[in-house]
């Protein structure tokens, strides 16, 4: 595993003392019909820099709609997302997808890798909107790609590619703007027990060595084995907090 050098700068030590997210008081709902559905339900909830936080729950328990919102994809009804002091709903739409690409990385759990692009291509696609030139994209999608094993599959289309390794690449796209928080939803939902633990490995090396803040949702037990922090939710709630 090599080192990125300094034109990229994935951290190499977590500050665990300091506050990255703070929820106050969340709560959103959405209309179904003539009917108001409440997801979430005057949340609080703090998550430190370089922590790796596992959310499982019920379907319909609100762990996804949470993740949503911390990651600048939605906006909550009412409360208040901070990310390292900064208010989301404060944030103009232009002005939040700007801090989206800059602070979030987002894997998810089928991929969605662009068919007709190389492993690099697909890595390298969100530095096109970023003021790098070709060659200093290159470079940071090829550094992204050595981290997560994949040096040797640089040139390779997702068709050629195992559901592992194509979460792989996901995973370097996610990494590749240097974000300092990554958001998860299923990250191992479609692949098998071994591979699902090799790619959690990767994530828990990511958080350790790079200092990666994580918050993956999970329903699986075993996941959440690899994770920090395990919090529970159910109808909008959390209903356990780590002591």
């Amino acid at each position: 595993m090599s080192q990125l050098d300094d034109q990229v700068s994935i951290r190499d030590t977590p500050n665990l003392k300091k506050v990255l997210i703070e929820c106050q008081n969340l709560t959103h709902t959405y209309k179904r019909g003539g009917e108001t559905l409440t997801v979430l339900r005057d949340l609080n909830l703090t998550i430190r820099q370089g922590d790796f936080v596992a959310l499982m729950g019920p379907s319909g328990s609100g762990k996804t709609t949470l993740l949503n919102l911390l990651g600048g994809l939605d906006r909550a009804s009412s409360g208040v997302v901070r990310i390292q002091g900064v208010a989301l709903d404060q944030l103009s739409e232009a002005t939040l997808a700007d801090w989206r690409a800059q602070t979030v990385g987002f894997i998810f759990q089928f991929y969605n890798l662009l068919p007709m692009l190389s492993a690099l291509g697909n890595v390298e696609l969100p530095l096109l909107l970023t003021k790098l030139n070709s060659k200093e994209r290159r470079h940071r999608a090829q550094t992204a790609l050595t981290i997560v094993g994949l040096t040797d599959r640089t040139k390779h289309k997702p068709s050629e590619l195992s559901g592992g390794q194509q979460q792989r690449v996901a995973i370097a796209r996610a990494l590749v703007a240097d974000p300092e928080l990554l958001v998860c939803d299923e990250p191992t939902g479609d692949l098998d027990r071994d591979t699902a633990d090799e790619i959690l490995a990767l994530l828990k090396m990511l958080n350790q060595q790079y200092g990666k803040t994580i918050v993956m949702v999970t329903h699986d037990p075993k996941a959440a084995e690899y994770a920090s922090t395990l919090l529970q939710m159910d109808k909008g709630v959390l209903v356990s907090l780590p002591a």
